[in-house]
């Protein structure tokens, strides 16, 4: 049977550098209730976030504080991402017996009896779609995931893995920022558009490269942001660059990582900023550095 998509918060909130906020847990439970109460519901973790999944954890840890705030939130998490230890390398493993262990372990750390929605963190190049389904319908059958996604596939992975589904992924989580223009050429957004399906995205400030970076292109970037910035009454370059995500017609739904509320707050200002078609490919031609044909 086909399950309807979720209902995610127009912004997500990242917490993949949660371990490094500095915070107490009573903090983090101020920090999630503000964010919450801004609009901003939704929750992104992974265990491979924070050394030995220390931000499911941490979260796993705000969550005892304060039961209540479970029923305010939708949790993404993800799986298939396993670190080296000794001899062993870094691999990924989407296999259904590492699905199911790895949500029965993120259930416990998060201290949750259920995900809003699992995400294949990465392809793997020895995904049995077959196998991963299974879990999948294991999970689903044990209310133990609500919806499920990927995250970093090419059109030809989603559609494979969406073949051995009764259900719609319901993401994919990619990278979309004015640096890296990969998701908007190779398909990718033009597939999830086609299927309404709005997918997240991460690192839509390309790790801090726009503000700190020298470079001819970071440098046409800033000055090119701030000119829009002003045309449309934005606060900060922030908020042109999440406008300018948002105003992709797949409709992405960015991420933040930022674990500073006032941060946080200026970010959810893009909401209220529109990017005329011009003005989106003007920053576009600054990145690229020369206009389209």
């Amino acid at each position: 049977m086909q399950k309807s998509h979720p209902v995610f918060s127009p912004l997500i909130q990242g917490y993949w550098r949660m371990a490094e906020w500095g915070m107490t847990t009573q903090q983090q439970h101020t920090f999630l209730k503000q964010h919450v109460e801004m609009g901003i519901t939704t929750v992104d973790h992974a265990p491979v976030y924070g050394p030995d999944s220390a931000c499911e954890r941490m979260f796993g840890e705000v969550l005892a504080l304060d039961s209540r705030m479970r029923d305010q939130i939708e949790i993404v998490s993800k799986c298939g991402i396993y670190r080296g230890e000794g001899k062993t390398v870094n691999h990924y493993n989407s296999s259904k017996a590492a699905i199911i262990a790895s949500v029965d372990e993120s259930l416990s750390r998060i201290n949750t009896d259920h995900l809003d929605v699992l995400l294949l963190h990465r392809p793997d190049l020895l995904m049995d779609a077959d196998d991963a389904a299974e879990a999948f319908a294991e999970l689903s059958a044990a209310g133990k995931v609500k919806h499920f996604g990927v995250s970093n596939f090419t059109p030809t992975q989603f559609e494979l893995l969406q073949s051995r589904l009764d259900q719609p992924l319901v993401t994919n989580q990619v990278e979309i920022n004015p640096v890296n223009l990969q998701v908007t050429e190779d398909g990718t957004l033009d597939q999830l558009q086609r299927m309404r399906v709005s997918p997240m995205a991460w690192s839509c400030l390309a790790g801090g490269r726009i503000f700190t970076e020298n470079s001819e292109q970071m440098t046409r970037l800033r000055e090119t942001l701030a000119q829009v910035m002003e045309e449309i009454g934005a606060s900060s370059i922030d908020q042109v660059i999440f406008a300018w995500v948002m105003r992709l017609p797949a409709k992405p739904v960015p991420i933040i990582g930022s674990g500073n509320i006032e941060r946080v707050h200026a970010a959810a200002g893009a909401l209220d900023l529109s990017l005329t078609h011009e003005q989106w490919y003007r920053i576009w031609v600054a990145s690229k550095g020369h206009g389209v044909a």
